[in-house]
């Protein structure tokens, strides 16, 4: 066997990424490891071209880190092994393949092709979880500023609670699914997903499969309802038992999906923050322009 290229991150799981990299070792015993930070790679294309056939990369992160590699590598013929191992804090990719950590590496090579690509503010992203836009994009702002701050982790329930009841206020939204218009009033979350999970364990579309993402992707809508009704309601987002609330949930499915807001809030896709905006676009089958 060839070596194994460790591509980790140190930033990950609140800058401890390296030392939950490390463990990767008891998966390999014996075998030769090479550790490299990830973030310190700047062209991907000559990395790729150094390796053997034989070797194997594996990347320890987050969904973020997954998102990164995916952006990154999309358009280079990769001949190698590609795994991953989950070093971050949510790690809902692995939650989607009903994994955990302690499982040890899974294979990405699969999962890095047919993805969908969103276009926000002119520039466009491929994604492996979801898109959140509304009060999840304001989680993920607010985390973020917490984590320049501290090195406490982050609770983002309790930050999307406290947003729920005195911080975040709801948009109204137009929808665009395959070109069908809809609107919705008092909009809380708007996320289009490739996977069920997104947001360290909420199912906001509890019925899309990663699989079919050359077919469709899910667009869940939470609306129409005031903030102690939001508040009764989110809990169900974890076990995606907000689908029986009939007159606040919608979820459609298409290959084209537009959601613009009426105004600019943050949004996150596969966790890394993007501020001000007020549309995204999510188009399958296209080449993104990164």
């Amino acid at each position: 066997m060839g070596k194994i290229y460790a591509l980790f991150n140190p930033l990950s799981a609140n800058k401890s990424g390296e030392e939950k990299a490390n463990k990767l070792i008891g998966f390999f015993p014996g075998e030769d490891i090479d550790f490299v930070d990830i973030t310190k790679i700047n062209n991907y294309k000559s990395f790729i071209d150094f390796l053997e056939s034989d070797d194997r990369i594996v990347i320890c992160g987050g969904d973020g880190t997954i998102n990164r590699f995916a952006n990154e590598i999309f358009d280079l013929k990769i001949k190698n092994e590609i795994l991953y191992y989950a070093t971050g804090s949510g790690n809902d990719f692995l939650r989607d393949l009903e994994k955990n950590a302690e499982d040890g590496p899974v294979s990405l090579n699969e999962h890095l092709t047919n993805l969908p690509v969103v276009t926000v503010k002119g520039k466009d992203y491929r994604f492996i979880n979801g898109i959140g836009y509304g009060i999840d994009g304001y989680c993920c702002e607010v985390g973020d500023k917490l984590r320049n701050s501290s090195a406490k982790s982050i609770n983002y329930t309790s930050i999307a609670i406290k947003g729920l009841l005195f911080h975040y206020k709801p948009t109204n939204a137009t929808v665009y699914v395959d070109g069908q218009k809809y609107e919705f009033k008092k909009v809380w979350i708007a996320p289009t997903m490739v996977g069920r999970f997104y947001g360290g364990g909420m199912m906001p579309a509890p019925k899309q499969n990663r699989n079919d993402r050359c077919d469709h992707v899910s667009l869940s809508l939470l609306y129409g309802s005031g903030k102690l009704k939001t508040l009764m309601m989110f809990p169900s987002l974890f076990k995606g038992e907000h689908v029986k609330y009939k007159n606040h949930v919608a979820i459609f499915t298409g290959k084209n999906i537009t959601v613009e807001f009426d105004r600019p809030v943050a949004l996150q896709i596969d966790g890394e923050t993007i501020l001000d905006v007020s549309s995204y676009e999510v188009k399958l089958g296209v080449h993104a322009k990164i």
